[in-house]
């Protein structure tokens, strides 16, 4: 069952990336397709195609790599606060990582800064966040860790989000606002080649000792102790993952603005399909979760005349996800 399922989730993510191609108010066939990549080939042009090589190369293309990029990263970095948190409810919103990341973010649009500072103001506050959330949930003694730590996330979450307003209170109503606003809701509609350039570095540097180490999560989830008679470095270790996955979220959202639940709904899409060994969720999780966000940035731009912000369609997937999630836990 195991070897069906790799080749079934790569057709699906292949069949997602041809759909994105093909659909739009532009739309592409499948022929114009092969006879832009025999003239990526052969270097050959033709004029009466024209159109189609600008629409692929200087909107679809980019979007397409953005969306797998951001997909791939927000869910890796939602299967590891799960994973490190020993908790399937958290995830980098919850954590109000994305609140914080999106925190530093505006400021930096509102000072006018370039993209790089931008993703660093973003990592910033979003690390800075994180480490408030577990510092104010360890001083609350009463009731359930777990549950402290989710309502802390959202008390603080609920603070960055009054930041936020003030600095749309205070931005340039004709060129700062529409900016800040449009970025909120979520989006790859002005994302260029070089943008998603800049940001890889950060993403790879996220992403590459989760999948290195991915390993050593599933030590994580045991208890500290048994972790430790086990020859791992408990405190070293959580502290690397919880760094990759701010960072993974910071990227993300520095790059597309606040695109929340992907981080909670995927890895349990993805538990669902291989389980919970952490070796061969995170590639699921990954690779579902640039699925998914495919998809439905291809819905966002071709059900209506205009483009719907990536964050409402998300917002409608992710909230009943997880209102059957409490309920299901409350069940069980």
């Amino acid at each position: 069952m195991e070897q069906i399922k790799a080749p079934l989730l790569m057709s699906v993510a292949v069949s997602c990336i041809l759909l994105a191609l093909c659909c739009g108010h532009f739309p592409i066939t499948p022929q114009d397709l092969g006879q832009l990549l025999v003239r990526c080939i052969t270097g050959q042009h033709n004029d009466t195609l024209a159109v189609v090589d600008q629409v692929f190369w200087h909107l679809r293309l980019p979007r397409i790599l953005a969306a797998i990029v951001i997909g791939a990263g927000l869910s890796a970095a939602g299967a590891a606060y799960q994973g490190m948190f020993r908790n399937p409810l958290v995830s980098p919103d919850i954590l109000g990582v994305s609140a914080g990341a999106g925190l530093g973010a505006v400021l930096g649009i509102f000072l006018g800064q370039s993209m790089l500072v931008i993703q660093l103001l973003a990592f910033v506050t979003g690390l800075m966040m994180v480490t408030l959330v577990c510092g104010v949930a360890k001083l609350s003694r009463r009731g359930d860790p777990v549950l402290s730590l989710v309502l802390v996330g959202l008390a603080l979450s609920a603070l960055c989000g009054a930041g936020i307003s003030l600095f749309k209170l205070l931005a340039d109503p004709y060129s700062q606002l529409p900016s800040i606003t449009f970025w909120l809701m979520g989006g790859l509609s002005g994302i260029s080649l070089h943008d998603v350039v800049i940001t890889l570095p950060a993403l790879l540097i996220g992403l590459l000792p989760l999948m290195l180490m991915r390993w050593r999560m599933n030590l994580l989830s045991l208890p500290d102790d048994e972790a430790k008679t086990l020859g791992l470095d408990v405190a070293r270790t959580r502290l690397l993952f919880i760094a990759c996955a701010t960072l993974l979220t910071a990227a993300a959202v520095s790059l597309a603005g606040i695109i929340g639940w992907l981080g909670l709904v995927v890895p349990h899409i993805a538990r669902l399909l291989v389980g919970p060994d952490f070796r061969r969720l995170l590639p699921c999780t990954m690779l579902t979760g640039a699925s998914l966000l495919l998809l439905t940035d291809t819905l966002a731009r071709s059900m209506t005349t205009i483009e719907i912000p990536l964050g409402i369609l998300t917002s409608c997937l992710g909230a009943p996800f997880f209102v059957l999630l409490l309920i299901r836990g409350e069940r069980n």
